[in-house]
């Protein structure tokens, strides 16, 4: 059983698969296009929505974390990228993983790249709901509240209004009261969803559905017009910019930067999807690698420059809002670009719901064909040629919660399975390295040899933990095992992790790079909330019931011998 758990499959297996089988697929996608699908994944939400949030607990200094998650994240789009001129096959890091660690990982990994993506694309729906809602009240149009929320935003207002009484509330709440007063009732529940939010889904999923030539050109207009917005709202923004605002810094200290973690590295995690095409591209051995690249410099440098202008134009704790772009400038008066802001904020938003609606499927598709899923999943459409009925699910996945869900309770949930797949994308590349593999690979992570620097750099680590992380340790004394478990094991984990890396570094010559890419992650991943973990371990757990149930005894693997 072991042996069928981690079985894997070689690059000319599953190259030999995708050309024997035909995927179907239309190649029609170059070095620009996934640029484009690339930028339009990673300026979304991120920059539009939750950037406030980030920016409010953290002050002016979340530009020093963008640019950490950035350094973070260049790390592992190389290991993406060696592994997309190995394999170049859609699947992203589930091909990825069957390659380097077997069935059994490439099926978690699968199970959490659904995660992911359709959390994400919930989180985007939402937030480009809230901006339509914004952009139709400025051409008066004014949607029924009870159309335009989740219905638990509306049930807290209602209890806080009891609590507090009705003119304690702030400017949100009072909306969410409104919202509950107002909605129709059945058997004495009120009916409250957010339905722009299941309709952009809705539109998103048939412009998939009907094919990557439609897809592609709608993305371009929608990104040029997006970059169009940003780079007006830094330069325009700079004329407001007040630098007694960036004062203090990092107002909440080194916990309030990193508490906006999943936030910020919730606006990165777009660069990945991109690898999902690489059978509808031209050249996926050359494209993929250069895309990965520029569109994360592109957007890193974006991203700075922006939370540097909006922290400069208003003070830091008056962005707790879910449109920041179009706030700040009605903040300073100045109504007509706030209005142009929400207007193609909410075509912005769109490109990156058609991005991770594009991914999705395209990875069940794979997973299909490897005999872990239903072969519906790998049907291709034969007029469209997109993969129809995986496309469907995926609409239907998205848009149910998008239309029931609050935002809050997916952003960091996101980002835990985002965190696992790159870890696994990078501890991948140094598999390759030590198997040989490597040798395949037309684009190669740049070999640092991590020898010495690894162990050198844990006692550092140590060093530094010993003479400024006293404050740390007090807070751990007063912890009991149970909290230590939940809120402390993964600071564990990334000691341990990085004391094992560094003695096998010294054993194997590990490269650098992808050792600090599973470090970096691992960090990160130890600053989101409990919470987060106990869900993701119950959607893993609810995958490994379904693999061994269906994936298990139909894997194609299971055909050969040994």
């Amino acid at each position: 059983m072991a042996n069928r758990l981690f079985r894997k499959k070689s690059v000319e297996q599953i190259l030999s698969d995708s050309e024997s089988q035909g995927s179907g697929l239309a190649k029609i996608l170059g070095v620009r296009d996934l640029v484009s699908l690339g930028i339009a994944a990673i300026v979304g939400a991120g920059i539009f929505s939750t950037i406030g949030l980030a920016s409010y607990n953290g002050g002016p200094a979340v530009s020093l974390l963008f640019v950490f998650v950035a350094f973070a994240c260049v790390f592992t789009a190389l290991s993406y990228a060696q592994f997309a001129s190995t394999v170049p096959v859609s699947g992203s890091a589930y091909t990825y993983a069957y390659v380097a660690f077997g069935e059994l990982f490439a099926w978690i990994i699968g199970w959490a790249l659904v995660l992911e993506y359709a959390v994400s694309n919930m989180v985007v729906a939402i937030s480009w709901s809230q901006y339509f809602v914004s952009m139709c009240e400025g051409f008066g149009v004014h949607i029924p509240r009870w159309l335009t929320m989740a219905p638990a935003y509306a049930s807290e207002a209602h209890a806080k209004m009891l609590e507090v009484g009705a003119e304690n509330l702030s400017g949100i709440d009072k909306i969410g009261l409104q919202a509950f007063e107002a909605a129709p009732r059945i058997v004495g529940f009120p009916i409250i969803f957010d339905l722009p939010a299941g309709l952009i889904t809705v539109f998103v999923t048939w412009l998939v559905y009907i094919g990557i030539k439609e897809s592609r050109r709608a993305s371009n207009i929608m990104v040029v017009i997006k970059i169009g917005v940003i780079l007006a709202v830094i330069f325009g923004g700079l004329f407001f910019v007040k630098p007694e605002n960036w004062t203090p810094f990092a107002p909440n200290g080194m916990g309030g930067v990193l508490s906006g973690v999943a936030a910020v590295f919730f606006a990165f995690i777009g660069f990945d999807s991109i690898s999902t095409t690489a059978e509808e591209c031209k050249n996926p051995q050359r494209d993929l690698p250069k895309a990965m690249i520029y569109c994360l410099v592109i957007c890193a440098v974006l991203y700075v420059a922006i939370t540097l202008v909006l922290t400069g134009m208003v003070n830091y704790s008056e962005l707790n809002v879910k449109d920041p772009l179009a706030y700040v400038f009605h903040y300073v008066g100045f109504d007509q670009m706030a209005g142009i802001i929400s207007v193609t904020s909410v075509i912005a938003i769109t490109s990156a719901l058609l991005v991770f609606q594009l991914a999705q499927p395209r990875i069940w598709m794979t997973m299909s064909r490897d005999g872990l899923l239903s072969k519906k999943f790998s049907k291709i459409h034969p007029k469209y040629k997109t993969p129809s009925y995986a496309t469907i699910v995926t609409g239907f996945v998205v848009a149910v919660p998008a239309l029931f869900m609050k935002m809050d309770f997916f952003v960091d949930l996101t980002s835990v399975g985002t965190f696992f797949a790159f870890i696994l994308v990078c501890g991948g590349v140094l598999y390759m390295d030590h198997s040989g593999l490597s040798k395949k690979s037309k684009f190669k992570v740049p070999y640092v040899n991590g020898k010495y620097i690894v162990g050198i750099g844990f006692i550092i680590g140590l060093v530094l933990l010993y003479l400024y992380g006293q404050e740390g340790f007090s807070e751990w004394r007063t912890l009991g095992t149970k909290q230590v478990i939940l809120h402390k094991s993964l600071v564990v984990v990334f000691w341990g992790t990085w004391f094992l890396m560094s003695i096998f570094s010294f054993k194997y010559n590990f490269s650098l790079l992808p050792v600090m890419g599973i470090l970096i992650n691992l960090y990160l991943m130890s600053e989101l909330g409990a919470s987060n973990w106990l869900i993701f371990i119950i959607w893993l757990i609810i995958g490994l019931v379904i693999y061994f149930m269906y994936g298990y005894r139909h894997s194609k693997l299971n055909s050969v011998k040994g």
